[in-house]
Order: structure tokens, then sequence, then C-alpha cells
């Protein structure tokens, strides 16, 4: 699911209506900041941050500037954009990094929010960075906390650091005398969450900040929870004063309501954000593309960025002339399966690039592992002349292909068929087509 598609849609043909018309009155503004409010409050925005932002929007919009310019619907939607921007922070936050190693990072949340595997994931993305971090198991209560975090670290290839349920404060201690002798750069502290808020969990991380004052104290809050996780973390906030949020489970919110409130609510900034279940599923949280995307416009830079953590640059430039020359094989096309997987779910990618979110509407386009055997088991049963020129499968060779993988040959009429629209659009997208995109590797 892409993140926020219900808001996105909402916005989306809100935006439709708006670019159909060459003039706007006072009475057509009004019915479109209606709308935005009802989508808002329907994507459970705090109800408080959904009047400001429409009451900015209508002041900017209703001034005579607007209402008296060529295009008064595009400006009306930059508006939109820039106060979308604002709300959630303006630019991208990043993590404080301490003057002298190592950077300290507390984590804090409740209970099922997430919070030991985006330990991970930061972890794995700080280590993918240059960095050499640590993660420190001080939830000592939850059973196979301890455990689960080992599993974690070990699947994120990072250092990890428990003495069982000693005191938090003890532990931490301990694993600060282990970082010179193993060259640790960071640490990252996953302390207990509870089911609710209690004031033992709150005294326990008040130790911890008063002990070691840590670089950052981040909140990992579940987006799927809206408003109460807005709460939650107003409460963290005013006991702790923490240092930003992390928002998991973001590719599964439909509504967003999180997301576009927390900054407001707690004036503490999103840093990240858990995109899936992988340990690489994480991004660094931009309000101006997130912004972008919610308002169907695409977010081509992450886009770039993923792709650049799953192309060496001397891939990338092979892959661009064979996209420029159209010379892309079923060889080439087998190849970018495993590269493709690795950057995540392939819809939610292409719906980053401007305009594509509606083409694909109601398709399809995840990669799953069985799709990708029978896949490779198609194109290894053919010979290299059949990958080099797909134009020569006719019928018979079609029978001796599914035969050879033991698939279907509806199943490879299926493969050859996405292969040329997978190439056609690679076509369009090198720039040699109507409504070209640059491919970003």
């Amino acid at each position: 699911m892409a993140v926020f598609e219900g808001l996105s849609e909402r916005f989306s043909h809100i935006i439709t209506k708006l670019k159909n018309k060459a003039t706007l009155s006072e009475l057509e503004i009004k019915q479109i900041m209606r709308e935005i409010r009802v989508a808002l409050l329907e994507a459970d925005v705090n109800f408080l941050v959904v009047k400001e932002f429409v009451k900015k929007v209508s002041e900017k919009a209703l001034g005579e500037e607007i209402l008296k310019s060529l295009t008064p619907s595009q400006q009306v939607i930059k508006i939109v954009n820039e106060e979308m921007i604002a709300l959630m922070g303006s630019t991208h936050s990043k993590l404080k990094v301490a003057s002298k190693p190592p950077t300290i990072i507390l984590m804090c949340g409740l209970q099922g929010s997430g919070k030991t595997t985006i330990c991970g994931k930061l972890a794995k993305m700080l280590k993918a960075q240059g960095k050499k971090p640590m993660l420190v198991a001080c939830d000592i209560y939850r059973p196979a906390a301890i455990e689960q975090l080992k599993v974690v670290a070990g699947k994120a290839g990072v250092a990890v650091f428990e003495q069982g349920k000693k005191n938090p404060v003890k532990i931490v201690k301990s694993a600060l005398k282990e970082v010179s002798i193993l060259g640790i750069d960071t640490v990252i502290v996953d302390t207990a969450g509870r089911l609710h808020i209690d004031t033992e969990l709150m005294e326990e991380l008040k130790d911890l900040k008063k002990a070691f004052s840590p670089d950052e104290i981040l909140f990992v809050a579940d987006s799927m929870t809206g408003q109460d996780a807005v709460n939650v973390a107003k409460k963290f906030d005013e006991e702790l004063d923490i240092t930003g949020v992390i928002l998991t489970k973001l590719d599964g919110d439909t509504r967003g309501g999180a997301a576009l409130s927390i900054k407001a609510v707690t004036g503490k900034p999103i840093k990240y954000c858990g995109v899936g279940e992988k340990l690489e599923d994480i991004e660094p949280f931009h309000p101006d593309r997130m912004a972008s995307r919610i308002l169907g416009m695409g977010d081509v830079l992450t886009l770039i960025e993923k792709a650049q953590t799953a192309y060496s640059e001397e891939e990338a430039q092979h892959m661009q002339k064979k996209m420029r020359e159209n010379s892309f094989t079923l060889d080439d096309y087998l190849k970018q399966f495993d590269k493709m997987k690795s950057m995540g779910n392939m819809a939610d990618m292409v719906k980053m690039i401007p305009g594509m979110n509606k083409k694909l509407k109601g398709q399809s386009l995840d990669i799953d592992d069985k799709k990708i055997a029978h896949t490779k088991a198609i194109i290894l049963s053919m010979t290299m002349e059949e990958r080099d020129n797909p134009d020569i499968i006719k019928a018979g060779r079609r029978k001796r292909i599914s035969k050879g993988s033991g698939t279907t040959i509806q199943e490879v009429n299926q493969l050859l068929k996405q292969f040329y629209a997978t190439k056609s659009m690679m076509k369009q997208m090198s720039g040699k087509g109507k409504n070209s995109f640059k491919m970003p590797f």
C-alpha cells in the first residue's frame, strides 16, 4: 500500500478539479477549503491542526493577488503544498552527532510501536553511512525482548550489548566501557515499552537521561494509531523533552493523521519513518517530499536515492546506455529483479514518478519470491539468442520454454508481455518518448 494512499486520492481529486478551472471565484475557493478540511479530518489529523491549516491556506488563497492572477488554480495548489510542508516541519531534521564519540540515541515509546525493530533499521542505515553503531538492550521486562534485539542486530550486522535484567542505567554504563574497545561511534539504547504511559516507565527513562545526557531522545510512534500516537508523543515530550520522532508502519497507514499532526502538536520534528517490514525499509522524513506524495505529485528524489543504494556507478552508467540504445534484453531484465526487490515495494516506487499514481490505480506491481523464481526459471530456460531477441519466441519455442521451466505457456506469455511493457516504459523514461522522465540510475 502506498504511503497516505487514501488522503492522496482525496487531494488528487481536489487538485484535478482545480486544474480544470481557468478562473476561481471566492465562493469556489471556500468550497475547495471545505473539501480540504473534510479530507484532513477523515485522515485523522488533529482538529486544531486542521483548523489552523485551512485558515492559513484560505487567507493566502483569498488574497487579491491570487484571485486576479492568470492561473489562480495553480497558485492555490502552490499554497496548499507550501503550507503542508510547513505543517510537517519544512526541512529534514538530521540526527545530532556528538562532538566526541559516541553519539548516544535513547529510543522510547509504547509497547507494540515497533521500537526494537526500528532500532535495527536505524543501526543498519547508519552502518551503511559509514558509522559503527551498537544496540544496547535495556528492555528488561518484556519476555524475549533481549533475544529479539539480538536477532535484529544480527540481521543488521551490528554489535549488540546486553546484561540480562540488570538495572538499565548500569547496563548502559557497562556498554559505554566497551565502546572504545570495539570502535563504536553510535550507541542506540532500546528501552522498555509499556502498554500505556505509567510513572515507573517515565522515571526509568528520566534516570537514563540524567545519567548519560543522550544526544537524541527519539519517540517511536505507530502511525496507524493516528491521534493516539500524537497524544502519547505529547506526553513523552512533556516528561522527557524528546528531540524527535520516528514514525513506524507508515506503509500501512492509509490516513496519515499522525504524520500531519505530530510536529504541530509537539513542536518536535519527524526524523525518520518506517515504510515496510524489512530492515532496509527506513527513510529520512522530508516534509517537502512527503507533501508531494500526499498531493499526488510523486517523489523523484527519494526514488533516486533508493536507486543509488541498489546500483553502483558503473552499473548505473551501463543501464543508462542500454536504455538510450533501446538494447535492454531479457538477461538485463533478469538481473534487474533482484535490484528492484532490494529497493522496496515496486508499486510504491513507481508511484513516486509524477503522474504514475493515477495510471497504475488498481494495478498490482508487487514482486514476491515465488514470482521471481518463476521469472528466473522461464528466462533461464531460453537460449542466449532468445534472451537477446525475444521477438523470435513464437508458439513452438514458448511451448519448449514452459516445459523446461515447469511453468505454463500462459506464464511465459505473461512474462514476455511484462518485459515489452517494461522496455517501453524505460524507453520513455530515458528521454525518448513523450512526457519523458529521466531514470535515476
